[in-house]
């Protein structure tokens, strides 16, 4: 695993983003959620109570005033974030941030490690499924030779959410999907026991089926003995 060296020293501007940051959460929080919030995702990191949608709301305004001059001042910004969370909505924030359209142009293969950190770290499905289908996914498209050889080792990865995230990764692709880079990353892991990667697979399957029923009905039917029930099932909901 390739994880980026921690950032030294902080500047000013990423130490008041997080102050912000911090601030914002507090001022818009519902503390009788948090510990309804941490139960539904099994965190042991506390939430501040604090919905999605309203989340996503504050941080266009908290982005939206504050510059980033460089791709690393917001690499930097994103890790601190991440890094520095005490709360699970500073670590929804800091995808958030992965995400602002001003890093539209940072998008490329030299930002993996950033994700992986990301992935690795997080390590669990709210957080690695947004990485997968909105952040690397993209850089896929954009950049098809280099991530499709990323992919393909992170499918054989001991770390099962980065291989999730090679499952996950062409989730939004519809007609664009490689068919074969899918049923590649989804092959060390047809068998696996992994609750994760079996509702991967099938999530993976089901979201193509939309696209093309005929072949996932095809694929399912080649690899029944292999697949498991949940993945099968998952896969033909909606077909």
């Amino acid at each position: 695993m390739s994880i980026q060296a921690p950032i030294s020293p902080k500047r000013r501007s990423e130490s008041q983003l997080l102050a912000r940051v911090r601030r914002e959460l507090r001022s818009i929080a519902d503390p009788a959620k948090a510990p309804l919030m941490q139960a539904y995702m099994k965190s042991a990191m506390p939430y501040r109570g604090v919905q999605a949608p309203l989340l996503r709301v504050r941080c266009r305004s908290l982005f939206r005033d504050t510059e980033f001059a460089t791709p690393a001042v917001w690499r930097s910004s994103v890790l601190e974030l991440w890094r520095g969370a005490r709360y699970r909505e500073e670590r929804y924030v800091a995808i958030e941030l992965t995400g602002d359209k001003r890093a539209a142009a940072f998008q490329n293969p030299g930002l993996l490690p950033m994700y992986e950190e990301i992935v690795v770290t997080g390590a669990w499905w709210d957080y690695v499924d947004e990485v997968a289908s909105r952040r690397i996914g993209p850089i896929l498209k954009k950049y098809p030779a280099p991530m499709r050889k990323k992919m393909l080792a992170w499918s054989k990865s001991e770390n099962i959410w980065k291989r999730r995230t090679s499952i996950l990764c062409q989730l939004r692709f519809k007609r664009d999907t490689d068919l074969d880079l899918l049923y590649a990353c989804m092959e060390p892991s047809l068998e696996s026991k992994e609750f994760f990667l079996r509702k991967g697979i099938g999530w993976a399957l089901r979201q193509y089926a939309w696209t093309d029923a005929a072949e996932v009905r095809r694929y399912v039917r080649r690899n029944r003995g292999r697949l498991s029930a949940l993945s099968i099932r998952e896969a033909l909901k909606n077909i």
